[in-house]
């Protein structure tokens, strides 16, 4: 494999000290032995794969996915569980001007879609996944940011047929928000929940509908000809489509179309231990929205129904044990200085997992150029729990040569362009990441 990152990054390291393994039992699965014949092979387990092997079994197609480590073992199942709107990091200004404005509408109506298509996938395979908060909340970090709430919430409103709700700094307090923070703007699509719940539910439908799951079976060679040869380290998978959805955790020959296509990028996240009622008073932060902030490594929190603090930080183009530890040390700073009041409380539970940005900054699904029969999605910017999903319908449909029955949205059709420096393309965000930690942006 030729990945971006060094082997800890796709080792136990990173996920070992992960709290939603916590939540659930390991249903396991077997590894693929011998040959196997299939119609459509679907290379990783998380959200992308698991909803096309979904969408594909339930079309009649026979399905094998095969996962290198076990389904929900990537970003998929460490993240921190907001199903909201997203999938783009470039800015409404940007996506006008390089794909106009009726493709960036189509998008906007894609994002709302994506946050259905989780519901509407729940709700019909009985997926319980401990779901909470109604939308998600922007908490404004500076006055600058709380100036442009207005222009924001006339945005939300244009775009998604939905009525924001803004509190001023004086009434954060009142409603449970209380931290450095200078108002709020609730947008009301979205919901919290447990990902590893989520996508073990995920898991299990694909596997009544029909599809066949192999963990431990990372793919090591594919070949082209005719249909599809997939070489594992035990097993021979023979098919006639191919689905690629392995995100940050791809590697740039697998297929060699992806390599210098993405850059993976690490999101962190602490979880605390239970909060006591006194505890919670306080800090006074007693909502159990979703929230973030506004700032380039963007803070996102939740406090969950067992009344642990979720705190995730953005950032982190190094990987180690000791880059882990130092990752640590900065968010649990991070931490302290927005809750002070719970500068004591330990937080056992602390992981990193990779998510993918493209060069343009907006998701890639399609078709993939030069493979007849492949088709493969990439880059949700660290918000695939919605968009992952409802891409992983719209593979199915292209894989089944079927006119996607969801938005398939122009932003989403242009293949990403390459970064420059190949295997050393993180190296192109070194600058940016270092004018942000230093700036605090």
């Amino acid at each position: 494999m030729k990945r971006v990152f060094p082997d800890h990054t796709y080792g136990a390291g990173p996920r070992q000290n992960c709290f939603w393994p916590e939540t659930v039992s390991d249903p396991g699965h077997s590894r693929a032995e011998g040959e196997i014949q299939t119609d459509v092979a679907v290379i990783g387990a998380g959200f992308t794969g698991l909803s096309a092997a979904l969408h594909l079994a339930e079309g009649g197609a026979d399905v094998v996915v095969l996962e290198a480590q076990v389904p929900g073992w990537g970003a998929s199942g460490r993240n921190g569980g907001f199903c909201c709107l997203g999938g783009s990091a470039a800015s409404d200004g940007v996506l006008r001007s390089l794909h106009g404005e009726k493709a960036r509408r189509e998008f906007c109506t894609t994002e709302a879609e994506a946050v259905q298509t989780v519901r509407d996938l729940m709700g019909r395979h009985a997926i319980v996944c401990d779901v909470h908060s109604e939308g998600e909340t922007l908490l404004a970090h500076t006055p600058r940011a709380l100036a442009g709430f207005e222009a924001k919430a006339r945005a939300i409103e244009r775009d998604y047929g939905v009525t924001p709700d803004m509190v001023n700094g004086g009434d954060l307090a009142r409603h449970g928000m209380n931290g450095p923070f200078f108002g709020a703007l609730t947008t009301p699509i979205g919901f919290a929940l447990n990902p590893l719940k989520y996508t073990l539910g995920l898991t299990r439908a694909a596997e009544r509908a029909g599809a066949r799951i192999f963990g431990s079976s990372p793919v090591l060679t594919i070949e082209s000809q005719g249909g599809f040869t997939l070489k594992t380290p035990s097993a021979c998978v023979r098919a006639g489509r191919l689905v690629v959805a392995t995100n940050g955790y791809s590697s740039d020959d697998l297929p060699a179309w992806l390599g210098g296509r993405y850059i993976p990028t690490q999101s962190n996240v602490i979880v605390t231990r239970p909060l006591e009622a006194a505890e919670i008073a306080a800090q006074g932060w007693s909502t159990r929205q979703m929230s973030y902030d506004d700032r380039f490594f963007l803070h996102y929190f939740r406090l969950m129904d067992d009344n642990r603090m979720l705190f995730g930080m953005r950032g982190g183009l190094f990987s180690s044990p000791m880059a882990d530890k130092g990752m640590y040390r900065t968010i649990r700073r991070h931490f302290e200085r927005m809750f002070p009041a719970w500068a004591h409380v330990e937080t056992p539970y602390s992981w990193s997992g990779l998510l993918s940005i493209a060069r343009d900054l907006t998701p890639f699904a399609g078709p993939v150029p030069g493979m007849t029969g492949a088709v493969a999605a990439i880059s949700y910017h660290g918000n695939g729990v919605a968009m992952a999903s409802h891409t992983g319908a719209l593979l199915a449909d292209l894989a089944l040569d079927r006119t996607p029955r969801r938005t398939w949205p122009a932003i989403m059709r242009s293949p990403p362009k390459r970064f420059p420096l190949g295997r050393m393309r993180r190296a192109n965000f070194w600058p940016l990441y270092a004018w942000a930690m230093l700036t605090g942006k």
